[in-house]
């Protein structure tokens, strides 16, 4: 028996570690499936894997560099100044959770990685049953719930110390798996709309925010005034502005300029961003410039995959889970909308978290907070495009403001509540500042009746959804054009 045990987990490891947490063969794996579901011919199952794996590749290469390339700057901050602070950045809270957690709990990290199963099977679960759940997404971010795996292990742990490491690891699964599916759940409709029927939800850490936030836009949409980024033309010299390209590469120019000249060319050599005898200002102005490169680069990989996964779930859809959509990284949706909204919920939300941390060094905070790349700019600049598809400019300049405040301000109450922060970083993206912040204060006063309290919550979410809209609510999915149809008659 134990043999077999050994075998299965086996397979499981190796599925784990080669497909489900690799983001890329994971879409490719799921669009050969769709493929194969769909009777298509082999070759062309094939080639599908291929164009949806290079694809998520390219998209990868475009995020990955912008992180690569920027969040060294932002935490350089912490070294030039010789903060003592916490960095609010996913890495920096997995490498947190890793450092404390056997310290702390006595427990090993090593457990995230069956936690990931448990949730993600509920995940799929939850979806399967949608004639009662109302859920329609399945989360298929995997170095995403990597790292979400990791923080809510640390969170539960710190809920329920004395837990037993079964009963721990299945609680754990249930609330996150809840999690997953709700919180991709609530961004169908938004996404929908936004990409105008491209057949995915957001799988990521700013789900509930990127909901609500387009939410609360709808309110700001009635003014006459009030026009989207992209119906806005500027005048006279302004009008360099209408190009995506120029006004991303002009505004990152200023701002990360600012730090860079904060942070001084004698530092910046000596860190290693540098060499000796390099022109302070190219330097400034390569490094700025590469953001609009490495964002054109995702948006090139998004519309080489997408396609391809949206076919090809169909057969997913029609054959095993009737009626769902994959939830992918939250980059992905950064190839729709207006480009400048990217860049001005980056900076909007920069502002909102720059103005938080100077508020708590003043007041003397026992946790001082580094902004991190990631929430910055995949958080916030997410917020900003819906915002803005749903409510105009206002609203995209609006919502990432105060977005930025609240990373800072919940990711150093939870941090500091839970442990975290003495080992130097924490998730930080929005829901982990919100949503999980509230869950583990109701588990940890609730006990176990908390627990209870938690998930009923998630698995009401979606009937509320589907209590406002019954006769759109699956049509979205399955039909995008006829929905279109309905609502507007």
């Amino acid at each position: 028996m134990d043999q077999v045990l050994d075998f299965l987990l086996g397979i499981w490891d190796y599925f784990a570690a080669n497909i489900l947490t690799q983001p890329a063969f994971l879409i490719g794996f799921i669009v050969l499936l769709g493929y194969m579901l769909l009777k298509k011919p082999f070759y062309e199952s094939v080639a599908g894997f291929l164009k949806a794996t290079v694809g998520y590749l390219i998209l990868s290469v475009g995020s990955g560099g912008l992180v690569n390339n920027f969040r060294p700057i932002l935490v350089g901050l912490k070294e030039r100044f010789n903060l003592d602070a916490m960095v609010i950045d996913p890495y920096f809270g997995q490498n947190a959770v890793t450092a404390g957690i056997e310290e702390t709990f006595g427990r090993t990290f090593s457990d995230t990685m069956i936690l990931l199963l448990i949730a993600f099977v509920m995940n799929i679960l939850l979806v399967r049953f949608k004639k009662y759940t109302k859920l329609r997404a399945v989360f298929t971010t995997g170095n995403v719930q990597i790292q979400q795996a990791a923080t809510a292990f640390w969170l539960l742990l710190f809920c329920f110390p004395d837990l037993g490491r079964v009963e721990i690891l299945l609680v754990m699964g249930l609330v996150l798996g809840c999690y997953w599916a709700v919180g991709s759940n609530l961004t169908v409709g938004i996404t929908q709309e936004l990409t105008e029927g491209a057949g995915f939800a957001i799988a990521h850490q700013q789900m509930f925010g990127i909901y609500i936030f387009a939410r609360l836009a709808e309110k700001m949409k009635k003014g006459k005034n009030n026009k989207r980024i992209e119906d806005i033309n500027f005048p006279g010299f302004l009008s360099i502005f209408n190009e995506n390209m120029v006004s991303t590469s002009i505004l990152m120019l200023f701002f990360f300029g600012v730090i860079m000249v904060v942070l001084g060319q004698d530092y910046l050599i000596s860190a290693g961003f540098m060499v000796e005898g390099q022109s302070f200002f190219f330097y400034i102005l390569q490094t700025s410039l590469y953001f609009a490169v490495y964002l054109a680069i995702l948006q090139l990989g998004v519309r080489t995959f997408v396609d391809e996964l949206t076919a090809s779930f169909q057969g997913i859809s029609n054959t095993l889970l009737p009626g769902a959509v994959p939830g992918i990284d939250v980059s992905a949706s950064l190839a729709f909308g207006s480009s400048n909204a990217v860049t001005i919920g980056f900076l909007f939300g920069a502002l909102g978290q720059f103005l938080t941390i100077g508020l708590l060094i003043l007041l003397k905070s026992p946790v001082i907070v580094i902004a991190g790349f990631i929430p910055l700019f995949f958080d916030n600049a997410a917020i900003a495009l819906f915002a803005n598809n749903r409510g105009g400019v206002k609203a995209a300049c609006i919502f990432p403001f105060l977005s930025g405040i609240i990373q800072v301000i919940g990711s150093a109450l939870i941090a500091s509540f839970v442990g975290l922060a003495q080992y130097g970083g924490y998730l930080g993206m929005f829901d982990w500042a919100t949503v999980w912040p509230l869950a583990t204060v109701v588990m940890k006063f609730l006990g176990y009746a908390g627990i209870a309290v938690v998930v009923v919550a998630f698995l009401a979410i979606p009937q509320l959804q589907y209590r406002a809209n019954p006769e759109g609510y699956f049509l979205i999915v399955d039909d995008y054009d006829e929905y279109v149809k309905k609502m507007a008659a």
